[in-house]
This record gives C-alpha cells, sequence and structure tokens, in this order.
C-alpha cells in the first residue's frame, strides 16, 4: 500500500526546468516536485508520495490525516535520521 502525506505548500519555483516547491510536514521541509498539479501555490496544501505531489487536498483533511499518522506515532519518519 502506498501511503501519500499532506504538506503545506510554502513556496514555488523551477528547478531543471521542473516545477518544484518547498513544502511543509508539519514542520519538517522537503522538496517536492509539483510538476503533477501545476496549480498549486502558496498556503494550499498537497498529498505527496516518494516527493511527488499527487493532488491538492483542503486544509481540513490534511489536518485529518496528520492527527491520524500522530495517533500511530508515525510523523517521526518524515524527520528521517539525524
Amino acid at each position: 500500500m502506498c501511503l501519500g502525506i499532506p504538506g503545506k505548500v510554502v513556496q514555488t519555483y523551477r528547478e531543471h526546468d521542473l516545477l518544484m516547491g518547498k513544502v511543509d510536514f508539519g514542520g519538517v521541509c522537503k522538496q517536492v516536485c509539483l510538476e503533477h498539479v501545476p496549480e498549486a501555490r502558496p498556503g494550499e496544501y498537497v498529498l505527496v508520495h516518494v516527493g511527488f505531489a499527487l493532488a491538492r487536498i483542503d486544509e481540513a483533511e490534511a489536518e485529518r490525516v496528520f492527527a491520524l499518522l500522530a495517533g500511530m506515532n508515525q510523523l517521526e519518519e518524515l524527520r528521517g535520521p539525524e
């Protein structure tokens, strides 16, 4: 099963002719490819899987997923190795 994680787009930019973004996952920011959701703007939420944003989602849905992941103690995986 694949798991998509919601994140908030903080910034968009082009890199090597690809639409990219800085996305905040509950305090952890990562670089994400936004080519599949070119309409995504800073302040909006996207569903991300392995570094690619696959869909835009609303804030309420993003918060429901974060609450579920927090309840399962899965948010630490976003931080990666120290």
